[in-house]
């Protein structure tokens, strides 16, 4: 147990010590694992390096921090589907891969869905459709999912593997900008009738796409908001640039939101989990 509680402090050590020599606060060195991974891979499996708050009132607690090997582990346990295996394998290869969401996240959606008993959804961002088919996989065959995009080429990658799946009969394809296909189903006397939303798009217009769902989701329904933490930068007091500041904004707005009960989960790049009041 003391090697154990050892290694714990050394691993937090390799974080300050990366700390001193960036001159950033702790929570940000996590951006810059990368200058410690050699390091890491030297030390034994029990070395899993850990991150802990400056503020000492949150009581010195340990918050593990992924290293490549540990994330590896966590996807060998993630239960993905064959037909989003295949998905995902084709998406690596296209231009703007690292937009789709990774399988723990599409667990999380797919769970969120079920637990829920949610029967219409909504995504605003759909790219090449992992997260929307994780998403109609999950729904019972009454159920069905709004999928917003504007971008011709993904959504023809999405459209086929919807078919591929058995699941396309689920699915409603709004093509165009994710703000006029949302305000297009509140003029259509749709809100309050929907149960989930994910939103991955624009950064720039989370705030909309925000209060348009708001409009759409009933009481108690949930929407979740992707990229929350935006690779670390917002954390940085140095990065101020649009995208950046929009999400920045966007989650302070959040704190402060009364019409909303809400959870930030760092699992993939960052998710806030907000439920309607």
């Amino acid at each position: 147990m003391a090697t154990g509680l050892a290694m714990n402090r050394y691993s937090i050590s390799v974080f300050r010590t990366a700390d001193v020599l960036l001159n950033r606060p702790t929570a940000s060195v996590v951006r810059n694992f990368k200058l410690n991974r050699r390091l890491i891979r030297n030390c034994s499996i029990a070395a899993v390096p850990f991150v802990v708050a400056d503020d000492e009132k949150y009581g010195n607690k340990q918050v593990i921090s992924l290293t490549p090997r540990l994330y590896d582990y966590v996807l060998s346990n993630v239960r993905e589907p064959e037909i989003l295996k295949l998905l995902r394998e084709e998406t690596a290869k296209m231009r703007g891969s690292q937009m789709q969401v990774s399988p723990d996240q599409a667990q999380l959606l797919a769970m969120l869905v079920q637990i829920l008993g949610a029967e219409r959804c909504i995504e605003v961002g759909v790219y090449t459709g992992y997260s929307s088919l994780a998403v109609a996989l999950a729904l019972p065959e009454s159920g069905r999912i709004v999928a917003c995009e504007r971008d011709s080429n993904s959504l023809e990658v999405a459209k086929r593997y919807y078919e591929l799946a058995g699941v396309s009969h689920k699915v409603v394809v709004k093509h165009g900008l994710a703000a006029e296909s949302l305000r297009s189903l509140i003029e259509n006397g749709e809100g309050s009738s929907y149960d989930f939303a994910f939103v991955d798009a624009d950064k720039r217009m989370y705030q909309d796409y925000f209060e348009l769902l708001l409009q759409l989701v009933r009481v108690g329904g949930v929407i979740v908001m992707d990229n929350v933490l935006w690779h670390g930068r917002v954390a940085d007091p140095m990065v101020n640039d649009a995208k950046t500041i929009s999400i920045r904004n966007f989650n302070k707005k959040l704190m402060d939101d009364e019409r909303v009960s809400i959870s930030m989960v760092p699992i993939g790049d960052g998710m806030t989990i907000c439920r309607k009041r």
